[in-house]
């Protein structure tokens, strides 16, 4: 993973800004204050990172599950057209025998005639 320095958004920034002010102890300087807050806009953008690599991961096995799920339609597709294949071959085998015997019998009434 890449360590990228983390920089919040201007709305989380005044979002952890509220939540230090309203958590603020009497006697607390402004600079504790800001420190406060600074860790709390970390803690949301890892948060909302956490939750963008959750949701990468979970993009990524739907992806797979169709991808599977379309291969495994593919494959009974070609099952089923190699053996209708299969099924009409003996008919494509009968045709040369049949027109031989055709052709003796119209050789032979020819002949005979």
């Amino acid at each position: 993973m890449k360590n990228d320095k983390i920089t919040p958004s201007v709305e989380t920034q005044q979002e952890a800004m509220k939540i230090a002010k309203a958590t603020q102890k009497p006697g607390q300087t402004k600079e504790q204050t800001k420190l406060i807050a600074q860790g709390i806009e970390k803690g949301i953008a890892q948060y909302k990172k956490q939750q963008k690599e959750r949701k990468r991961q979970a993009d990524k096995a739907l992806k797979k599950q169709k991808r599977t799920k379309q291969q495994a339609q593919q494959e009974t597709a070609v099952d089923q057209q190699t053996a209708s294949v299969e099924e009409s071959k003996p008919r494509q085998d009968m045709l040369p025998w049949a027109l031989l015997i055709v052709s003796w019998i119209g050789f032979i009434s020819y002949v005979t005639i």
